[in-house]
């Protein structure tokens, strides 16, 4: 960004510690977050099952060549801005929206079973969303009166502040970790969490009591639990190694760390075992092989085969609510942005659909949403090989529950930058969406009532008010 100068950059953009404030004030609600959702007796009387399935696009997604205008006028615009990274009009994948009357999109070519999945009502998009403190304009970022994101265009703050929904401060605990401290009482699991990720260790699904149980499935024949120490029967001396393993973990330890230490490994090593036996049982007639042979490496596909077969275990483990998260690295193409991201794309889209259909089978399509997250938007102007990081930017749900073949929030009207109230300069959008209220309304369907909302989500009150709205925070998903 030429107009932004070295001082106002380091200010915003430095890597710092985590606020100790955020964690303090947090530990300190923790008994008030049990309380509240005890007290919501709407929460506690749910008896059906949700989940929640997050997917990271690791990087930042050039999210303006995924959701493209398709209008003449606004075409030509987006193609004057994106010069030779522009999709060509005749290629892009024409959809069917309801509710962007005199203005028509379409998406990337390498999308053509989300395309479907939208056309049909079971896919919508968030347009312009983006890390907001407050609602902010172009002027009101340059002279400093409204306060803006931490860390703008940096990679580790953006990536934290779509976890942790706390744009203001660096924070370690996630939103997905407070609703798990808030309402893991729902599931009759004996001490399972309700996180699950399949993308390793993550601020996301961070609480304070709860943190994520993690698998790894890089190895698309075997199960994504890893074996613990020779646990594992396959293991020599098998016998042997677990009577010790057990010996250690079954004991009582007088120092703190060393008894926190113990109980980690044990709670790993119990959930090793019964998330084991309760997959073991666990066929699909879906198939989730790679879309391509370039993405061999990132395993997405795979990662939302287990995710698939977890959902059908868990009356068997006795889950109520589940949230699941996924890594999608490799999005940061500052160079070669049309094949990478042509082949990337076309393989979330593969992933997505097979999900989908494995819901079908198991009969949780309406139980189940899925969304993407991401660092960033990308520039819409071309660096010459590629495209560098940015701000405001579109996002996916896709469910059963999802109000689909619909645009939420506000595509900006126009993609000129001569003529654009939301471009900051280089193709940098300002969010006019804030991704708290894309996340408060996920938290909702979920089970959170909307008088905790706020506990959860800080910021929310600077664009959502439910004392006063009747209505859900953005009115995407059906509740």
């Amino acid at each position: 960004m030429t107009h932004i100068s070295r001082r106002k950059f380091i200010g915003k953009a430095s890597c710092g510690a985590m606020a100790s404030s955020t964690m303090l004030s947090t530990l300190l609600n923790l008994k008030a977050l049990n309380a509240a959702a005890m007290s919501d007796s709407s929460v506690l009387a749910a008896d059906d099952y949700k989940a929640l399935v997050c997917i990271s696009l690791g990087g930042g997604n050039d999210a303006y060549n995924m959701l493209i205008p398709t209008s003449t006028t606004e075409y030509n615009d987006y193609a004057n801005v994106r010069a030779s990274i522009a999709i060509p009009q005749n290629e892009i994948l024409g959809l069917n929206t309801l509710n962007t009357s005199g203005r028509t999109f379409g998406l990337h070519p390498s999308m053509p079973n989300i395309r479907s999945l939208y056309n049909q009502g079971k896919a919508a998009f968030v347009s312009n969303v983006g890390t907001l403190v407050e609602p902010i304009t172009v002027q009101q970022f340059w002279d400093e009166s409204k306060k803006a994101p931490l860390g703008l265009l940096s990679h580790s703050d953006q990536r934290q502040q779509w976890m942790t929904a706390i744009p203001h401060e660096r924070a370690g605990i996630g939103w997905g970790g407070k609703m798990a401290d808030m309402i893991n009482q729902m599931n009759d699991t004996d001490g399972l969490s309700m996180n699950i990720s399949l993308g390793g260790t993550n601020i996301f699904q961070t609480g304070v009591e709860n943190i994520e149980y993690t698998m790894e499935p890089a190895d698309p024949s075997g199960s994504p639990l890893k074996d613990i120490n020779g646990y594992n029967d396959n293991w020599a001396f098998t016998r042997i190694k677990k009577e010790a393993i057990d010996n250690m973990l079954d004991r009582t330890y007088s120092d703190i760390y060393e008894n926190t230490y113990v109980n980690t490994i044990r709670g790993a090593r119990d959930g090793w075992i019964r998330y084991k036996e309760a997959l073991s049982g666990v066929t699909l007639n879906t198939t989730f092989e790679f879309a391509t042979n370039e993405a061999t490496g990132r395993h997405i596909t795979y990662a939302l085969g287990w995710v698939a077969k977890m959902i059908a275990a868990r009356e068997t483990l006795g889950y109520k609510r589940q949230t699941f998260f996924l890594d999608f690295s490799g999005w940061d193409h500052h160079d070669e942005l049309l094949d990478a991201q042509s082949t990337m794309l076309r393989e979330l889209d593969h992933a997505v659909n097979q999900f989908q259909l494995a819901m079908q089978e198991l009969n949780t399509e309406d139980c189940v949403t899925s969304f993407l997250i991401s660092d960033f938007a990308r520039t819409l102007r071309y660096n010459g090989n590629g495209t560098d990081h940015a701000w405001g930017s579109n996002m996916m749900a896709i469910g059963g529950p999802v109000k689909g073949q619909r645009i939420y929030g506000t595509y900006p009207e126009t993609l000129d930058p001569n003529q654009s109230e939301v471009d900051l300069g280089g193709g940098i959008i300002v969010p006019t969406t804030s991704a708290d209220l894309y996340f408060a309304e996920l938290a909702h369907w979920f089970g959170v009532s909307k008088s905790n909302l706020e506990t959860i989500f800080p910021n929310l009150i600077n664009f959502y008010d439910y004392r006063t709205d009747p209505n859900n925070p953005l009115n995407f998903l059906t509740i």
